[in-house]
């Protein structure tokens, strides 16, 4: 069984240490997912219901919370009441080191009680903490704290243990509203789509709860107001601001047929629509929850934090043991000593380096989300600043994707209605856009096909009256056996002239020829153009012809042109770049493209806002059609590197400072806390940048 828990006190490696621990070894559990920004752990275990796991994390301090979610009421109250007594336990432990210093007592009875009372105000938490790591044979910076503190009491330090306590406190309460505000990126997704839809029920309109409304029913919105949910127009014009979903600044028209997204918002004028996506299932939903699962995913940096971390801290832990008792056996005083071990364990914290890491990452998922590019997880953030080179399909992604048939040759006397008529019934059944066009170019009825097969990469085939006929480029007419001389002639100029062809044949010749013109998107040319000026190359894969895809691509301003590719050609491609050293982008369809998509280092999904597949295939779903995403990406990709090193560079350079300091007698117990906590600010200040990143290939 697979259980989820959403635990509150869970902000910290600390807390997930503890879990591993006492969880991690009773036989029934078997396997452990943490989420740190979205504080939920999943378990896969073999007990009959949950209460055993609930049971031990109480046990632990750290209760599954099965209803108070995010900003509740119940929620807000605790932390009010623990600021206020942090609040008033940083006021007396300030107030015992003015006493302490203007009296020269630091062991007076008023400093003795001020300390108690701010350990006792800011420091319950932690002391819980700690002993429940010695419970669970844990070496945490909770237990660390806690030895630093009664350390500082037993060589009689009583307000710098006080100041210690608390300022140890604020540092975990920053620590958990970084996180807040990382989690805060991502719930502000969940409050696009308004909780009421106006919905027609036995003519008339009433507002319900969107959750109540079925797919098939009729909603309309008003200008102003955002759109519920996911449909398709029924009646009515206007302009919708898609940019919650796709990242497009500029609104688009609707009108009747015309797709609507869930969080969108509705310019002037009225529409009605059908409803296509329900709630929680709605293009809306699946972005959140693809942003969220990509929060609970790991990127490379935090793994090796992680894993350094755990290193780390029992290291500094047994050189503070060595700085303790060493000097002593050499006739060395013990006291200072000691003092500077207790510096040492409280520099062991690795908060800012922990921390750091996942509010960078989840605050670029977030940022990307805004733009309308979608990534799967910080691993996939971070790889695109690793690519060299980038691969293209034509159809939709250079060119608009919306061909038109611009010639029918009709050949060997067969009609031209009937090879239109016969072209359209076969393509019927297909989305390719090339279909589209090949059905669009008879207005005429459809007759019924058996045995329908399509030939990936190729085109398709199937029966009437007995016949078998095929439909699909020039190499199907080839590998047929089927091609001549004549149809040489026909299909040469349309070859020259830039067109791709679409040929219908039968068992022995080719019926008709179609010309088929796609236009180059207005935006491919700047996108190729970002993408040179990143130092990337630009490679088009194409089925299409030799000419066409040469035209195309001299247009847009490719580097290598392939053409006449079929899926496994687009994926040797792929693998033999990736073997050369390149690291490549693909961006494909997710469909005809997914050994390509899945062999690269990063596959990309153009206009993916109403497509299921492309956000289940690609690693990055662009979600509109614009491929200036691509370099967009790519620059918030590097955007998140550089700040990843600025930031573990920074908490390191902190830490081995004040291991300096601390060996020197200079630093003090208060100062390695307040460094810490400045580090922690520092970090999280610098990695929430990125939430406010816009037009990123400017």
């Amino acid at each position: 069984m697979i259980s989820q828990f959403r635990i509150d006190g869970m902000d910290c490696s600390s807390e997930e240490q503890v879990i591993r621990n006492h969880l991690g070894k009773k036989a029934e559990i078997e396997g452990l997912e943490f989420d740190l920004v979205n504080r939920t752990l999943t378990v896969n275990h073999r007990y009959a219901s949950e209460e055993p796991i609930r049971s031990m994390l109480k046990a632990i301090g750290l209760p599954a919370d099965a209803e108070c979610t995010v900003g509740c009421e119940h929620e807000q109250k605790g932390l009010e009441r623990s600021d206020l007594f942090l609040g008033v336990g940083l006021a007396l432990a300030i107030l015992a080191e003015v006493v302490a210093f203007t009296t020269g007592n630091e062991r007076s009875l008023p400093v003795l009680g001020m300390a108690l009372g701010a350990i006792a105000l800011g420091g319950i938490t932690t002391f819980k903490k700690g002993l429940v790591a010695i419970k669970t044979v844990t070496l945490n910076i909770n237990l660390l704290m806690c030895i630093a503190v009664i350390g500082a009491f037993a060589i009689g330090s009583y307000p710098e243990a006080a100041m210690v306590t608390v300022l140890f406190a604020i540092a975990e309460r920053i620590e958990s509203f970084a996180l807040d505000r990382a989690r805060n990126a991502v719930r502000s997704l969940m409050t696009l789509a308004p909780e009421t839809a106006l919905l027609s029920r036995e003519n008339t309109w009433a507002e319900v709860q969107a959750s109540e409304v079925l797919v098939g029913e009729m909603v309309r919105v008003r200008p102003g107001d955002r759109i519920p949910l996911d449909g398709i127009v029924l009646s009515g014009q206007s302009t919708v601001n898609q940019a919650p979903i796709t990242g497009e600044s500029v609104p688009v028209s609707k009108v009747a047929g015309d797709t609507l997204f869930a969080g969108t918002i509705n310019g002037e004028g009225v529409l009605e629509f059908k409803v296509s996506g329900i709630k929680g299932n709605t293009t809306l939903d699946r972005i959140i929850k693809t942003v969220q699962e990509a929060q609970g995913s790991r990127a490379p940096t935090q793994r090796f934090i992680d894993s350094f971390a755990r290193y780390y801290t029992p290291a500094v832990v047994v050189i503070a043991l060595l700085v303790a008792v060493t000097p002593t056996l050499f006739g060395q005083p013990f006291l200072p000593w000691l003092y500077k071990a207790l510096v040492l364990l409280v520099i062991a914290c690795p908060c800012a380096l922990v921390i750091s890491t996942p509010v960078t990452v989840v605050s670029g998922l977030a940022a990307a989300a805004k733009l309308g590019i979608l990534i799967k997880g910080g691993a996939h953030l971070e790889s695109g600043r690793k690519l060299t080179l980038i691969a293209l399909d034509k159809t939709g992604t250079l060119t608009h994707g919306e061909p038109k048939v611009t010639k029918v040759v009709a050949l060997h006397d067969h009609h031209e209605d009937l090879v239109k008529q016969l072209a359209a019934s076969l393509d019927s059944t297909s989305a390719h856009p090339i279909a589209k066009a090949i059905i669009a170019s008879w207005s005429g009825s459809l007759i019924k096909i058996d045995n329908f097969e399509s030939l990936t990469g190729r085109g398709v085939t199937g029966i009437f009256e007995g016949n078998v006929f095929y439909l699909g480029n020039h190499r199907l007419i080839e590998e047929k056996g089927i091609c001549c001389d004549h149809v040489h002639d026909a299909i040469e100029p349309i070859e020259k002239a830039g067109q791709s062809l679409v040929l219908l044949a039968n068992a022995k010749e080719v019926m008709g020829v179609f010309a088929v013109s796609d236009t180059v998107r207005n935006d491919s040319t700047e996108a190729v153009r970002r993408l040179h000026d990143l130092g990337l190359k630009v490679v088009m894969l194409t089925g299409d012809n030799q000419a066409t895809a040469q035209s195309i691509g001299r247009q847009v301003g490719i580097d290598v042109i392939k053409f006449e590719m079929l899926p496994e050609h687009k994926l040797e491609v792929v693998r033999q770049a990736e073997a050369s050293g390149e690291h490549v982008g693909m961006v494909g369809d997710g469909v005809n493209d997914a050994p390509a998509l899945a062999a690269s280092t990063v596959g990309f999904a153009m206009g993916a806002a109403g497509t299921d597949t492309a956000i289940e295939t690609a690693d990055v779903a662009l979600m509109d059609d614009d491929l200036r995403k691509l370099p967009e990406y790519i620059v918030l990709s590097r955007k998140t590197s550089t700040i990843l090193k600025q930031n573990i560079t920074f908490a390191l350079m902190v830490k081995f400072a004040f291991f300096a300091l601390a060996l020197s007698g200079t630093a003090t117990l208060w100062m390695a806390v307040f460094a810490d906590l400045g580090a922690s600010l520092i970090v999280v200040a610098n990695g929430l940048r990125l939430r406010r990143l816009s037009n990123l290939a400017d």
